[in-house]
């Protein structure tokens, strides 16, 4: 029988990948532990690889891998494409299991696994070979330092895990590039109080992100709501947004409406807006108190059942009445002629 841990253990290095090379300032991937980087170049330090190619052609490079502990350490390394994370848009990257597209299919390290001395680092070159045939645009994935070895955690239940640093790789493929996005799947639910006037009325709005181009974006996100006859219910930025849109990634979201109306018929509009894009999408709302939409109910239930008691009223066929036959004549006596006396 395989222990929980190792069942688990691919979606745990998920996370794993996903939390660690969320986006940070402009330094080294690190967890504590170990970090990865590129190597400095000639100018100055980098935290990224930011890398440009033609289809057809080769670049190389040089990541180092840095022992913050007091033992070695052995890693897995290995080249992994990226992608946003559909909770909340973080920078993410596949494990060495899921199948790679990108970089994660183009570039290769000189060593597939490396020993890291304690407190110190091992740079290894990488080779990524762009195809012939590649998409223009931008390629986004990482150069991932894996510990292969699986934290058990702690107590008789605990999940083991897998930790893993990766060092973000910005490629973009030369040819046409096109920055486009859409706003997808606009919804609206309110939550009302049980009693109109006794606690806030507060609505979810629900709606997607696609960027549909070929390059990376930085979208900002407007909403706006109207009521009956015009009237601007909301307007603000949004904030809890993805600073970075991959290419061709959907990253669904939620924004939280406090105040929203408890009485009103309109419309949410949400535009967002990038380099040389910007697309909106609306939603219809109808808000109703619950006591309101239940005396509506019943209302309309009454007189449903009244009109359909009145049409069938009309409906049932009249019974024909029958002549009553006439009375029978009463016979006459004769009348007698007065005699004639002589």
């Amino acid at each position: 029988m395989r222990k929980p841990y190792v069942l688990l253990l691919g979606l745990f290095l998920g996370l794993f990948l996903t939390g660690l090379t969320a986006p940070t300032s402009a330094h080294a991937a690190d967890n504590g532990s170990w970090s990865v980087y590129p190597a400095s170049s000639q100018v100055a330090a980098r935290p990224y690889f930011y890398l440009s190619a033609d289809p057809g052609t080769t670049v190389e490079d040089k990541v180092v891998v840095a022992n913050k502990t007091g033992q070695p350490l052995t890693f897995r390394l290995y080249a992994a494409d990226a992608y946003n994370t559909a909770r909340d848009g973080g920078f993410a990257v596949k494990t060495a299991k899921e199948k790679q597209r990108g970089v994660g299919a183009w570039a290769k390290p000189a060593k597939s696994r490396v020993t890291v001395p304690a407190h110190g680092k091992v740079t290894v070159p990488f080779t990524l070979r762009v195809p012939q045939g590649a998409e223009p645009g931008d390629h986004p994935g990482a150069l991932v330092a894996l510990d292969e070895r699986i934290d058990k955690g702690e107590g008789s239940l605990a999940l083991g895990v897998q930790r893993a640093v990766g060092a973000r790789v910005y490629l973009r493929v030369g040819g046409p590039t096109l920055p486009a996005i859409s706003v997808e799947n606009v919804h609206v639910v309110h939550h009302q109080p049980l009693v109109p006037g006794l606690g806030g009325s507060t609505a979810t709005i629900s709606y997607t992100l696609h960027n549909t181009g070929n390059v990376t974006l930085n979208p900002k996100v407007e909403l706006r709501a109207e009521g009956l006859f015009g009237r601007t219910l909301l307007a603000r930025d949004l904030s809890r947004i993805p600073s970075e849109l991959l290419p061709g990634q959907r990253v669904h979201l939620t924004e939280p409406w406090r105040g929203a109306p408890q009485l009103d018929w309109g419309d949410v509009t949400l535009t967002a807006s990038a380099q040389n894009t910007r697309e909106s999408a609306s939603a219809s709302f109808f808000a109703l108190p619950w006591v309101v939409a239940l005396v509506l109910l019943v209302v309309a239930v009454v007189g449903v059942a009244l009109v359909i008691r009145a049409r069938r009223a009309r409906a049932l066929p009249s019974v024909p009445v029958r002549p009553s036959r006439p009375a029978a004549p009463t016979p006459s006596r004769p009348r007698s002629s007065p005699s004639v006396r002589p």
